[in-house]
């Protein structure tokens, strides 16, 4: 499938008309044409097959918590189409090694997995979007500002706008995530939003580590929905064959 073909496919599962409408809009026809040429030119991350897996591993309509990241990992072999996850057998990355940290605190019977994908939590309600969606070969950063993020603010306000009225955790790690929070104008009396520094092995220490997020999402989640996340739905997940 060519590259033009698959922005706009069936490989996004997104069946909100509002979003299915933001592939006509002249921002999204601007960022398929730099998409087209990026590919003509250099490596893109993720594949073109998984730039939209977050949304075919976790429907808007079941969305419980909302995991913001920037853009992918730059790469080889990382980046598949969710936030701070990695399929084997790509090692740990140290944000995610963070994250895998502070669930063990939060979370007794979490024992942390060898591998980094976070496919099981996704299809448990938690939704791991970058706001850009893809990204050049070893430049970070290099698709932002191209329009993906007007995609996924898009995105975003599906959820925040279901007719459910459920509501919904944001975890904002880190001044970016933040921004978008602010940005988007939250109703943080319906939706909790939880602010901490980055996981990245350069600022957990600032506040991420020891934040409390996950055990509070929970609680928050139990008190608001009846529901929770199953965290160590990850630990059952397989090591990767030496």
């Amino acid at each position: 499938m060519s590259c033009e073909s698959a922005l706009t496919s069936g490989l996004v599962k997104v069946d909100d008309y509002s979003l299915r409408a933001e592939f006509s809009k002249p921002y999204f026809l601007k960022l398929k044409d730099f998409l087209i040429s990026e590919h003509k030119s250099h490596v893109v991350y993720p594949p073109i097959k998984d730039i939209y897996s977050w949304s075919r591993l976790t429907p808007l309509e079941s969305v419980k918590v909302v995991v913001l990241g920037q853009d992918p990992y730059h790469n080889t072999g990382q980046a598949h189409g969710l936030s701070f996850s990695v399929l084997p057998p790509t090692k740990l990355p140290g944000s995610l090694k963070n994250i895998y940290k502070q669930l063990s605190v939060d979370v007794p019977a979490f024992k942390p997995p060898l591998i980094g994908d976070l496919t099981p939590l996704a299809k448990a309600g938690v939704l791991w979007l970058n706001t850009c969606l893809t990204v050049r070969a070893h430049t970070a950063n290099s698709h932002s500002k191209k329009g993906w993020e007007s995609f996924t603010d898009a995105v975003i306000k599906a959820v925040l706008d279901r007719e459910d009225d459920r509501g919904v955790v944001f975890f904002a790690w880190g001044l970016p995530a933040q921004k978008t929070c602010e940005r988007l104008g939250i109703d943080e009396d319906k939706h909790l939003v939880l602010r901490s520094a980055h996981p990245s092995p350069l600022s957990a220490h600032r506040g991420f580590l020891g934040n409390g997020h996950f055990k509070k999402a929970n609680e928050w989640l139990r008190k608001t929905n009846d529901s929770e996340i199953d965290w160590t739905g990850l630990c059952s997940a397989e090591p990767p064959e030496q």
